[in-house]
């Protein structure tokens, strides 16, 4: 396969990486500011929603790489291998971490659209949650599939 064939779905693994990291440098400051705002007593709520979304970061970004190795694999013609499966393993680990870390910062969604009246901040954080797991039972599918298809090609390989 050509290494161009994926060169798209490259490019927007990489841009979905940018409005992750411009939310967390310039959505992320403001919501905590204003979480501290409306409950000026507690003002450690800050730290603890700095300290758990930007968390949920490290799996997102993670998830990213290995998706990125993925698609490396297949423009090298090595689609199906182990390696392939261990990335696709990994990405489902990731979502699970990334909808887990989500489930904590629930509290913090529900405190904050109590006293705002903004009922709709706790359905944005649960699509969060419901798109990772979405994301984590496609890949454990195709992590099944994958797996299944090795198993017979190499079963293939071995009756020829």
């Amino acid at each position: 396969m050509k290494q161009g064939s994926t060169l798209f779905l490259k490019l927007a693994l990489i841009l979905m990486g940018f409005p992750a990291l411009a939310l967390s440098v310039f959505i992320l400051p403001e919501f905590a500011n204003f979480a501290v705002e409306l409950y000026p007593d507690h003002f450690y709520l800050k730290y603890l929603i700095y300290i758990n979304l930007y968390a949920t970061l490290i799996p997102y970004y993670f998830a990213l790489y290995q998706a990125f190795k993925l698609l490396g694999f297949i423009d090298r013609n090595e689609a199906f291998s182990e390696l392939s499966v261990r990335a696709l393993k990994k990405i489902k680990y990731c979502a699970i971490a990334y909808s887990s870390l989500y489930v904590m910062s629930l509290p913090f969604f529900y405190l904050i659209a109590e006293k705002d009246d903004a009922p709709g901040l706790i359905l944005i954080g649960m699509a969060f949650i419901f798109a990772s797991m979405v994301v984590s039972v496609f890949a454990a599918v195709l992590q099944k599939l994958l797996k299944d298809a090795i198993d017979i090609k190499s079963e293939n390989d071995l009756t020829v």
